[in-house]
């Protein structure tokens, strides 16, 4: 199934959720438009990575479920860009120089959170799974496809674009605000590896032992409900 209709299936099961949530809350469930920037980086032993930017944006609903908790669930469609240090082995003109290598990577993301208020329900904190479902690990720019990868002696930047799929997160985060907006930080861990399917890959040079990496993003989003 590719990404697009994952995203599509996500977004029609939330509206069928959201609709029939209806039922079930009080007048404080709310349906809402969010989005931020996120800071994106894998830590991982096997590859020198730089943090990149990126983008979020989705439908999430809030709906009080005991006392001074609430429940949190959305589909988000995420955009993160993380840079891998790569060699131009072609270029003897400039000393072989090492570059960060651009990737993008693209995701739909289902979240279920428990939201704790500690004022009210105006500041809140608030923390849950996510499953990810993602595409490759795209290479930017394809000119850079030959370039090997810092600490490998035949693993070009192209080689390492087929990461995993499926992923599950761990997320933190705080929020702040008014009934109908509010704004907050997120920090995702992602509990798999995400290099899991390189080690599954005979024809790829592999690190002593196997690949191992784990998603991490600080995420600075703003909500509005309606």
């Amino acid at each position: 199934m590719s990404l697009k209709s994952i995203l599509f299936v996500t977004i029609a099961v939330f509206i069928f959720q959201s609709a029939s949530s209806q039922r079930n809350y009080d007048q404080r469930n709310h349906l809402g438009l969010t989005g931020g920037i996120g800071f994106f980086d894998i830590i991982t032993d096997d590859f020198e990575t730089e943090q990149g930017t990126g983008y979020a944006f989705g439908f999430t609903t809030r709906g009080a479920f005991y006392n001074n908790f609430d429940l949190i669930y959305g589909v988000n469609f995420v955009q993160s860009q993380i840079g891998i240090l790569a060699n131009n082995v072609s270029d003897p003109t400039n000393n072989f120089q090492s570059q960060y290598v651009n990737y993008t990577i693209l995701a739909a993301q289902i979240n279920f959170l428990v939201s704790m208020n500690i004022i009210n329900d105006r500041l809140s904190l608030e923390a849950g799974p996510l499953l990810n479902v993602n595409g490759k690990m795209k290479i930017d720019q394809e000119e850079f496809e030959d370039f090997l990868v810092e600490g490998y002696d035949s693993l070009s930047s192209g080689d390492i674009q087929n990461i995993s799929r499926v992923h599950f997160f761990l997320m933190g985060g705080i929020t702040g605000g008014i009934e109908n907006f509010r704004v907050g930080a997120q920090y995702q861990y992602g509990v798999t590896n995400i290099f899991n399917r390189f080690n599954d890959t005979a024809e790829i040079e592999k690190p002593n032992g196997k690949f191992d990496g784990h998603a991490s993003t600080i995420l600075l989003i703003a909500t509005l409900y309606f």
